[in-house]
């Protein structure tokens, strides 16, 4: 079985060309979503834009995320909110910090995002340290 278009570009959120991201490999294979270099690289780059989105844009809640992140116009958004949210233990409305709960927002999108969760705790984490870190 071939693995999501994500995990083969070590792109986990699915982010689409724009940002010159750190760690993206030299030549780009796929003409609509990035290419990393290592799944912490996607990773870092997940955990930037979902500090933006709370920073810059005050989303403050799964849902305000989930509707920037996945537009109603290409996905399911309430759905895929609602799930991530279920992962969260928490309510889609319910106002979230993202900086404290980095790990397990990117955790949730990978898994909605792949159909699956194929990285190791230590990868998230070190993709989520570097976002953080501002590497």
């Amino acid at each position: 079985m071939a693995r999501p278009r994500g995990i083969r570009n070590n792109n986990p959120g699915n982010i689409r060309h724009g940002e010159k991201w750190d760690g993206l490999t030299e030549v780009q294979p796929d003409h609509s979503f990035c290419t990393f270099v290592s799944p912490e690289y996607g990773i870092r780059a997940m955990g930037k834009i979902l500090l933006t989105y709370q920073h810059r844009y005050n989303l403050d809640t799964v849902a305000k995320i989930i509707n920037r992140w996945a537009p109603p116009v290409e996905n399911n958004t309430s759905a895929y909110a609602v799930h991530v949210a279920e992962v969260l233990d928490m309510d889609p409305d319910e106002r979230i910090s993202v900086h404290s709960n980095l790990q397990g927002l990117v955790l949730a999108i990978i898994q909605h995002e792949n159909g699956q969760q194929p990285y190791d705790i230590v990868t998230v984490q070190r993709g989520v340290a570097m976002a953080l870190g501002g590497a």
